[in-house]
């Protein structure tokens, strides 16, 4: 009877794999092609990352990976259709094949990156977890939370990195879980929790959305890391390699000082051999990924380079107003680096 289980168990297995087998033999980006739009998987509404305006159209960070991967491929960053995701569902719509990318806001973890069949193609946002509170509370440091409520969105790194860190400081509290991080926000607005816990970045992005936002406050400590990044289903390098270097593309763009207001000029004029490189006027580059020539033009002229993404969406020239901090460049005082174009 145990071997009858133990057989059953593998079938079911290679059934739930063969779900989404038809992209994971090197067929995505001939799918993709095929219908004529990329399918992204984006949050259920996150200011800054992935939210739509009032026309319904889609904005944010994350947002801006998927369409510099549809205008790499089609040339056209519009050719995007997009699946708001809680967290509890997203990887399940990218294992099934329902989505071609996971754009939201998701951790790069060893678990999720090895166990999930799952592969993270860079980071476009390095975060860490931390708390809001409101001020009437007169806390001022996340080792004052002794004994407090706190809200959680369900299906995240959030519940553990909690854990450990009440844990590590000889704290307790009481979670309280939501399915959505609107649910969780607006229980902390109506006083259901002390606290409001999940990526800095969330927190900002949710703390605009409140009736009173200069009442709240995100407290200094910062417990975790959280490198957040797109992912796309394993066994499928050539969308993998794709996806990546659309994300390298921004980055490297900012880095050589291309934009979206001069990449057209810069492409017919530049003496720089990097820059040639990236822009396709020297080399072959975009035929090892299987796109045009002018691959990486296509992204910043339609989506901006790295630098331009942030500042629209969550940094100076948003609501959030975000600081570069560990998202600044590599020679700037921060993390983004991208391997060169060459």
């Amino acid at each position: 009877m145990k071997m009858v289980k133990s057989t059953l168990a593998v079938l079911t297995t290679a059934a739930v794999l063969g779900v989404s087998g038809f992209a994971q033999a090197g067929a995505t980006l001939d799918a993709v092609q095929k219908k004529g739009f990329v399918q992204c998987g984006i949050s259920d509404g996150l200011p800054g990352f992935s939210y739509a305006d009032e026309k319904g159209n889609y904005l944010g960070l994350d947002v801006d990976v998927c369409r510099a991967v549809a205008a790499a491929v089609f040339g056209d960053a519009t050719k995007v259709k997009y699946s708001p995701l809680t967290a509890k569902e997203r990887f399940t719509a990218l294992q099934s094949g329902e989505v071609d990318i996971l754009s939201r806001n998701t951790t790069w973890t060893s678990s999720r990156d090895s166990g999930l069949g799952l592969n993270f193609a860079g980071v476009n946002y390095y975060d860490g977890q931390g708390f809001l509170v409101n001020k009437k509370l007169g806390v001022s440091s996340a080792k004052e939370l002794d004994g407090a409520t706190v809200c959680i969105q369900a299906g995240t790194t959030t519940e553990l990195n909690l854990s450990d860190y009440f844990r590590a400081n000889g704290m307790k509290y009481t979670p309280i879980t939501y399915d959505t991080s609107d649910e969780s926000a607006k229980s902390v607005e109506a006083g259901r929790c002390d606290v409001l816990t999940s990526d800095q970045s969330q927190l900002y992005a949710q703390r605009i959305k409140l009736a009173n936002p200069d009442d709240y406050v995100v407290l200094p400590e910062v417990i975790s890391k959280e490198p957040l990044g797109p992912v796309v289903r394993q066994g499928d390098e050539e969308w993998f390699d794709i996806v990546r270097w659309s994300l390298f593309a921004m980055v490297n763009a900012e880095e050589l000082g291309v934009t979206s207001a001069n990449v057209e000029e810069t492409a017919k004029t530049t003496k720089n051999p990097d820059v040639a490189r990236l822009l396709g006027t020297e080399g072959e580059f975009g035929k090892d990924l299987k796109l045009p020539k002018d691959w990486a033009v296509q992204i910043v002229k339609q989506v901006g380079n790295y630098g331009e993404s942030f500042d629209r969406n969550v940094g100076a020239g948003s609501e959030l107003k975000i600081e570069r901090g560990l998202n600044a460049l590599w020679n700037k005082g921060g993390l983004q680096y991208a391997p060169p174009v060459r």
